[in-house]
């Protein structure tokens, strides 16, 4: 049975840190939007999700585009199709509302229990698009002008928002938020989320895949750092591949790039880094007396 409570204390297919769990409880206390940022493939997306199962809740998602318009969010209003019924006499065309497209906001208000409310990466938006949105989740109304009326959130819903920081966000959108910042998982963390997703994996190949993982991670130079989630598809590619401990562990100078590297190394750049680091390895072990 999903709980009914309003408090998260985390999920069994979910590892929050207590920080997190804080900050959720916070905002959801406050009945401030929260505002979460991190690294992509830190799960600040997976947390709205989770967060929904764990409190019982119906999950609404807005994900944003770089064309999304934050009026969107509240309805649309199709004007050509009601013109062009107008012309063919259709009988509908009396009635506006047969034309207004309810957005995730109204969708929000309306719903008859207290929703989850994902806008997920409002970073990706126009610089105005948070400014766009200030009245209506501050006040939780907006108003539509083609029906005359106001649509009120007769329970606010809990507004979990992500950003990957691509962008500044308004000053004053900051102020009427909770804010939180999901930090990388140290490995002992990581190798909780590993056993949540892959249970009964062998210690030994975890210990040995974290251990390059890391590795990679602090390479300098890197252009494009491996998430959780890449981590996450590189050991199942592992485990798929009967990849043995040992040949992780091995540190020859032609071994220097991991075994399935395509899941951790997203860009060419990276991979000739590794490269050149496999040659200089080898010019340094050529050398006599080396």
């Amino acid at each position: 049975m999903p709980r009914t409570t309003d408090r998260f204390d985390g999920a069994s297919t979910y590892i929050a840190t207590d920080d997190l769990k804080i900050a959720v409880n916070a905002a959801i206390a406050l009945e401030r939007p929260l505002l979460i940022k991190g690294e992509p493939g830190t799960g600040k997306t997976v947390l709205a999700f989770e967060l929904a199962e764990a409190l019982g809740a119906p999950l609404i998602t807005w994900h944003i585009k770089s064309t999304t318009k934050a009026h969107q969010g509240l309805y649309d209003y199709d004007a050509v199709s009601r013109l062009r019924d107008s012309q063919l006499g259709e009988a509908r065309v009396h009635d506006v509302r047969n034309y207004l497209k309810p957005g995730k906001l109204w969708e929000a208000f309306t719903a008859p229990v207290r929703p989850v409310l994902l806008i997920d990466e409002i970073d990706k938006a126009d610089i105005e698009f948070p400014n766009d949105l200030l009245q209506e989740l501050d006040r939780m109304e907006f108003f539509v002008q083609e029906t005359d009326e106001t649509i009120k959130a007769q329970v606010r819903p809990i507004v979990i928002i992500t950003s990957n920081n691509e962008k500044e966000l308004p000053d004053a959108f900051l102020r009427r938020c909770f804010f939180h910042y999901i930090r990388f998982p140290d490995a002992e963390t990581m190798q909780s989320i590993v056993e949540v997703h892959f249970p009964g994996i062998k210690p030994r190949l975890v210990a040995s895949a974290l251990k390059t993982f890391y590795e990679i991670r602090d390479t300098p130079g890197l252009k494009k750092k491996p998430s959780t989630s890449e981590l996450l598809d590189w050991l199942k590619l592992l485990l798929v591949d009967d990849i043995d401990p040992e040949t992780l562990r091995e540190r020859s100078p032609n071994k220097l790039i991991p075994p399935l590297h395509g899941a951790l190394l997203k860009n060419e750049q990276d991979v000739h880094l590794f490269e050149r680091l496999a040659f200089l390895n080898r010019r340094e072990g050529a050398r006599p007396g080396g």
